[in-house]
């Protein structure tokens, strides 16, 4: 017995000191790649020395002597403070992720493969103009002089990963734009998730998941019936960008005023893309000068171009247009390798991609093509299914010829509205609401990008690809494009919402996405009673009241139960206004209703054991409590029974959780923002140290988004949200208000890594004048 106790005494021991061993590594790994706040460093290239200045926030101050030096010290200062993150894009975007992090990473890397994004990266670059390849080459070097000083010091992640990254090629920031087309643009999944819907819903049920105004139906194509577990796997294999909320999975709010609207009488712009919130956040501040240069706002590292800012004549800002530029193709087979064409039989063009694997033996994916596009039924791990037909995906970022990288450049120099559209003209992918104003006063929005003609069908579910008749024709012309400039109103405002009405000629989609956030900004900007100026703007980006609960719970109050604790969490909602604030009761139990009466009526629908999928939408319950009540059942008037059961369970679970008291009960306890980091979030017991917790107000509804996870082991934690917000007053561009969350930096041991995180919870925000306020550092960038 002691001869046991002595050697579990030397275990423990020896258990103790390698974790010691282990956890001083990585504390030794941290500070040794942690950059200096003041140094000087050498990049090939440069004409001249570039002096940068650090505010105590970690913004950088760039003057350079050319626009190409800029360029290059962008590339220096992105990979000083996000290589990691750069990396992880271009080997996602690449299907290389898995040869830094393991198998892990198969699932985007087949799915970027199968797309084949590097090879037509290549492609465009070579037709891109040279002033352009010039700006990518000059990004390159800064960043490669970053990763030739550093080494395997250049981020904490490779050393842990005990690796070296790789030189950066123009190509790589060409990537960043294919991956963000892929992340703005996700018909495919919808059309797949119809289409397995069709085995257990006939097809008017499946429309109304997704309801559509007043618009007449489209005549539905007779298709095969493809296997459910083929279809269930096909979509497993595809990636998910961003988080699981019921929601898009990108958002923005963009609106604009001049005259007599604006204080000064000249233009006002705000803008707040709708990110996931993790750690890094996508965007990086900076202000840069060089002769004929001056940019100003939020950068995307891996990428010498502003993407969300102002130049001095110009200021912009993007919301997602949320077009159709997918479509699924069911394609018959000819043998087994050809496919049926309206011409007869054509082969397959075939390749074979070997994907490397860290700790692991090496991928084989066969990928074959049609005239439509990709085969992503060779997406099913379970070979040779279905019988007789395969599915392949026309998508518009695949068509060659992709300049968005040249229009992001050129409308980085524009000097007014009319030199903005003609770079604007040139975007490709993703399709996207582009509002400008300028120092002139003007203000518009444009919706540039690649549309596609179809010769028959919305592109709203999966059609034959063997007959010709749902083919696309082509693009829509710019000119046939939705153009919005110089209101008679004095304003622009979007937030996804519907942009053209159901006859415009060209279709951008049968699936808007509801109003709601439209609606509460307009409402903000019509109670202000005077002409807003950029601080009642700024107020706007933080308002909280949701217009989604506000036109549902009239409809869902009519559920009363007969006493209890849900008898008085229905008193605490017939009091309520919709504000989603974090130290209320009312926002949690809201949310939690809604959530428990979408599981009612998908159990009712598809079984007890449905997945969750659409259920819990606003735009869908809006339907069922006003036009679908036969979702709820066949009587009379089915759904407030319903409504009653649903409150009395989400009240009986929130109880369980929170204390028997509605009253006590707080949003803020559970609708927290936890900024997962990039990598470290998938290590067990370390996870939460990384990221940045905080109680949120707001949901997937108010302008100040806050997209609501309602399923895993946390429900109701806010997932998607406003990455970045900016102002913009064109009579003082200097005075434009910045905010990114939660950090500058991606390292975790830096003061920047998560700083800015409490200003953008308090709606704050910093600007970005021609001299920084304060100084905390500086860096001299010296020819090499």
């Amino acid at each position: 017995m002691r001869i046991a106790l002595r050697w579990s005494r030397h275990i423990l021991v020896t258990l103790a000191l390698l974790l010691v061993l282990v956890a001083g590594g990585i504390a030794l790994a941290f500070r040794i790649t942690l950059p200096p706040g003041t140094n000087n460093a050498a990049i090939p290239g440069l004409a001249a020395p570039v002096e940068i200045t650090l505010d105590p926030h970690g913004i950088p101050w760039v003057r350079a002597g050319s626009a190409e030096d800029a360029w290059a010290a962008l590339g220096w200062l992105h990979a000083r403070d996000r290589l990691f993150q750069m990396d992880v894009m271009r080997r996602g975007a690449a299907g290389r992720l898995s040869a830094l992090i393991g198998s892990q990473g198969l699932r985007l890397d087949r799915f970027s493969r199968l797309l084949g994004l590097a090879a037509k990266a290549e492609q465009d670059l070579e037709g891109l103009p040279a002033e352009t390849r010039a700006a990518l080459a000059a990004y390159a070097r800064g960043v490669n002089a970053w990763i030739d000083q550093r080494g395997a010091r250049a981020a904490p992640e490779y050393l842990l990963l005990a690796t070296r990254p790789e030189p950066w090629r123009e190509t790589d920031s060409l990537l960043w734009g294919k991956a963000m087309a892929l992340f703005l643009t996700g018909n495919m999944r919808t059309e797949l998730a119809r289409l397995r819907l069709s085995t257990v819903l006939p097809r008017e049920r499946i429309d109304e998941l997704w309801p559509r105004d007043a618009s007449p139906h489209t005549p539905v194509a007779e298709l095969p019936v493809l296997p459910d577990e083929h279809l269930a796997r096909v979509l497993a294999a595809l990636p998910v960008f961003g988080e699981d909320a019921p929601l898009p999975s990108t958002a923005s709010n963009s609106w604009a005023v001049t005259g007599p609207a604006s204080a000064t009488g000249n233009a006002l712009l705000a803008n707040d893309p709708h990110l996931a919130l993790v750690t890094p956040t996508q965007w990086h501040l900076a202000r840069v000068e060089a002769p004929g240069l001056t940019l100003a706002g939020a950068f995307a590292p891996g990428v010498p171009f502003l993407m969300l800012g102002h130049n001095g004549h110009i200021a912009w800002g993007f919301t997602t247009t949320h077009s159709d530029t997918q479509d699924v193709f069911i394609e018959r087979l000819a043998g087994e390798d050809a496919y049926v064409t309206p011409d007869g039989p054509r082969p397959f063009a075939v390749r074979e991609e070997v994907i490397e694997v860290r700790f692991g033996d090496p991928a084989t994916l066969r990928v074959r093509e049609t005239r439509h596009g990709p085969v992503i039924s060779d997406l099913d791990p379970v070979p040779g299914t279905p019988e007789g037909h395969v599915l392949a995906v026309a998508m518009a970022m695949l068509a060659p010829g992709d300049a968005a990288a040249v229009a992001m450049h050129r409308l980085n120099l524009a000097r007014d509205f009319a030199e903005a559209e003609d770079a604007a003209r040139l975007i490709a992918a993703p399709q996207q609401n582009l509002v400008i104003a300028d120092r002139a006063g003007r203000i518009g929005m444009l919706v540039p990008g690649r549309v596609p003609i179809r010769r028959a069908g919305d592109g709203s579910f999966p059609v034959p690809g063997w007959d010709g008749s749902h083919d696309w024709l082509g693009f829509a012309p710019y000119e046939a494009l939705p153009r919005f400039v110089d209101p008679p109103t004095h304003r622009i405002v979007n937030a996804n919402n519907r942009i053209v009405p159901d006859d415009f000629p060209v279709l951008l989609t049968r699936d808007w996405w509801g109003d709601f956030r439209y609606r509460r900004i307009v409402t903000r900007l019509d109670a202000h009673g005077a002409p807003h100026d950029a601080a009642s703007l700024a107020g706007i980006q933080v308002d909280v009241v949701s217009q989604a609960a506000q036109d549902l719970l009239p409809l869902m109050l009519r559920g009363e139960p007969a006493g209890g604790a849900a008898s008085r969490a229905h008193a605490l909602l017939a009091r309520w206004d919709g504000t989603m604030a974090a130290d209320r009761p009312e926002p949690l139990i809201y949310t939690a209703w809604i959530r428990a009466f979408g599981r009612a009526l998908a159990a009712r629908a598809f079984g007890p054991e449905a997945e969750a999928f659409r259920e819990t939408v606003a735009e869908f319950l809006l339907f069922v409590l006003t036009r679908g009540a036969h979702w709820c059942g066949e009587a009379a008037d089915p759904c407030p029974p319903v409504l009653t059961r649903a409150l009395e369970d989400a009240v009986a679970e929130l109880a369980a959780a929170h204390g028997p008291d509605p009253a006590q009960w707080r949003w803020g306890e559970v609708h927290r923002v936890r900024f997962p980091h990039l990598l470290f979030q998938f290590v067990p017991g370390i996870g939460p140290w990384f990221g940045t917790e905080m109680a949120t107000p707001g949901d997937g509804y108010t302008v100040l988004r806050a997209g609501v996870r309602m399923t895993g082991p946390r429900p109701f934690e806010n997932v998607h949200g406003a990455s970045f917000r900016g102002v913009y007053d064109l009579a003082e561009l200097d005075a434009s208000r910045f905010v990114i969350a939660p950090g500058q930096s991606g390292h975790p041991l830096s003061a920047h890594y998560r700083d800015f995180a409490p200003l953008w919870l308090a709606g704050g925000h910093v600007t970005l004048p021609a001299q920084p306020e304060a100084v905390a550092g500086t860096i001299t960038l010296l020819p090499e």
